[in-house]
């Protein structure tokens, strides 16, 4: 008898995913199927202040199966200030929530912990790689030389005491609703990492294999995987096989998050990964933050209605 998938999730009825914060914001956005876009003028009156977008990712994803739902949240953008403006302004409450996952330990990721935290339960955790933790990190970029990465507040990492999981492994969310990848293989000859990244380990630089980077995978029931990435350092083509090689689904619906295919030092890995997600067959495909302008466009080009436009504030419905 075949031996058990390490990550056996219960199928969700409904998937909704949140954009608290991501690259771009358009106001005027018409919505869909699958997303709904904020109101221009709620109560039929504009606001004089808008949503904020900036570089960096916060996902609120709720999940309700036959008997169970759960509400999490994926990351907590760049700054302070982006998140907690954005909950106010979309009239967001994290009283339920259930816990917070960060993806990696970029500062663009856990920019709004401390606040996100303020605002939810006094008991809820955070679940990280324990690899977020270790040694300074660096970015070393041809003809500019070396820049060193912020690092998550140590007062705030003890703070967390008993409420810090960190896990190498996957994780499985409440009622078995949603995951975690844990570390994710690289595998793929195209997808290579952060070129330059190097990270700080017994007093010396190393490169930096991002251990740390990992995703959400849920089974939405009938229709196969959704895939949420944070960055996908580990690339989204290998995210997303991890995710079926966890779960033992082979059937993928959607696949959303940052991909990293931003930048000249990744323009030679956006055709194949463009090919590999077609081989795919995603129905819904939502590249966000740090997928970059180029690849995002050509994702358009590819998938058609399967593509669907990330803005701040959107709601996507699976």
């Amino acid at each position: 008898m075949a031996a058990a998938p390490p990550l056996t999730l219960t199928p969700a009825e409904t998937v909704e995913v949140l954009i608290l914060m991501d690259n771009y914001g358009d106001n005027l956005l018409p919505s869909g199927a699958v997303a709904t876009r904020p109101a221009l003028a709620p109560g039929g009156e504009i606001p004089a202040t808008t949503l904020l977008a900036e570089h960096g990712l916060s996902l609120l994803i709720t999940a309700r199966g036959a008997t169970a739902q759960t509400r999490f949240l994926l990351d907590a953008g760049y700054t302070d200030q982006g998140v907690p403006h954005n909950l106010d302004l979309l009239g967001v409450d994290l009283a339920d929530l259930e816990v917070v996952v960060l993806s990696h330990g970029h500062m663009d990721h856990y920019g709004s912990l401390a606040a996100v935290l303020e605002r939810a339960s006094p008991s809820v955790p955070v679940v990280m790689h324990p690899a977020v933790l270790e040694g300074p990190r660096h970015l070393e970029r041809p003809g500019q030389g070396r820049a060193r990465f912020p690092q998550l507040s140590g007062e705030l990492v003890a703070s967390l005491g008993e409420r810090l999981l960190l896990r190498s492994e996957p994780y499985l969310g409440s009622g078995g609703l949603w995951g975690t990848t844990g570390e994710v293989a690289r595998e793929t000859p195209f997808e290579k990492g952060l070129p330059g990244a190097l990270r700080e380990r017994k007093g010396q630089l190393v490169p930096d294999l991002m251990e740390d980077d990992l995703a959400v995978v849920l089974h939405l029931a009938g229709k196969g995987l959704v895939v949420i990435s944070g960055c996908a350092h580990s690339g989204i083509v290998n995210t997303v096989h991890c995710a079926q090689r966890l779960t033992g689904v082979e059937e993928v619906y959607a696949v959303l998050g940052g991909f990293h295919l931003g930048g000249p030092a990744f323009a030679d890995a956006v055709s194949p990964t463009v090919a590999a997600l077609r081989d795919l067959h995603p129905e819904v495909l939502v590249p966000m933050h740090c997928t970059g302008h180029a690849a995002t466009y050509r994702l358009a080009e590819a998938f058609g209605e399967a593509f669907v436009l990330s803005s701040v504030g959107t709601t996507l419905h699976l």
